[in-house]
């Protein structure tokens, strides 16, 4: 598996995460003038979009009957402000048109069973934390959470100050240990501001994994990062803001259910 993939050209339609790719997840990413459309339908997965800026229309045919909200969205890009994120059930026909001169959207999906009705993730409903101290100090949105109804799906997006870490102290979610830890594989899609910046993201196993792998990637604007399993702290350059928006699908859906690395959890003490 590559689990590093490189930003590509703008276009109407990419699809960055292939279905089959990882055990769970997968991700597209579509880029709207006004007017334009993109509309597709979900079977046995459920799926999440992020409206990374502009304004949308989106219309919903889901088991639960038909939807259509007006008007969602309005960041500029993903650095002014919360998300806004609409959630699918499985077997959703879905259409989402562009309303302001551009929008850029990210959809990213998971097999499900759920029977549950759309739901619009925005406002009140977004959670804004800002957590750690010092220079791992970062802002975490939680957008689609456990208050949601869904089966696998949880998404959000954190915001990192230039030269701030994020994720850290390092941890993982690849082993069934409850209470403490749940599989759950990820994806990271990063954006740079500005746009020429770079961060880095370090991606390593537990000593005892038997496929273990030990790998630093330098990340660049509209780059993603797969997370199959192990940990992954990031760090954003100097001079540079880092954002991603992180999705989250497995065995189990328990936002928090990860472990820390043993060998750093300790600065959560100090």
């Amino acid at each position: 598996m590559e689990r590093l993939i490189r930003a590509r050209s703008n276009g109407k339609f990419q699809q960055i995460v292939g279905p089959g790719t990882m055990r769970f997840l997968d991700f597209a990413r579509f880029q709207l003038q006004k007017g334009e459309s993109h509309a597709g339908r979900f079977e046995g997965r459920e799926a999440v979009l992020d409206l990374f800026s502009g304004v949308a229309d989106v219309a919903i045919q889901a088991p639960s009957g038909t939807v259509t909200f007006s008007k969602v969205g309005g960041r500029t890009d993903v650095f002014s402000g919360p998300p806004v994120m609409i959630y699918f059930p499985p077997h959703s026909a879905y259409t989402v048109t562009a309303v302001s001169d551009r929008l850029d959207a990210g959809l990213f999906s998971a097999p499900s069973k759920a029977t549950v009705p759309p739901a619009l993730l925005e406002g009140s409903t977004v959670k804004k934390t800002e957590t750690g101290r010092d220079n791992w100090r970062r802002t975490v949105y939680s957008a689609l959470d456990t208050s949601t109804p869904a089966e696998r799906l949880l998404a959000g997006e954190t915001l990192n100050p230039p030269g701030n870490w994020s994720s850290y102290p390092p941890h993982k979610h690849d082993r069934k240990n409850p209470p403490n830890e749940a599989v759950l594989e990820e994806i990271y899609f990063f954006r740079v501001k500005p746009a020429q910046g770079f961060g880095f993201i370090y991606t390593y196993t537990a000593p005892e994994d038997p496929e273990g792998f030990s790998n630093v990637f330098v990340v660049r604007d509209g780059d993603t990062v797969l997370l199959p399993k192990g940990y992954h702290p990031v760090v954003a350059a100097p001079g540079y803001q880092l954002h991603y928006t992180w999705v989250l699908g497995g065995e189990e859906r328990r936002y928090g259910a990860w472990a820390d690395d043993p060998q750093h959890a300790w600065v959560k003490n100090q």
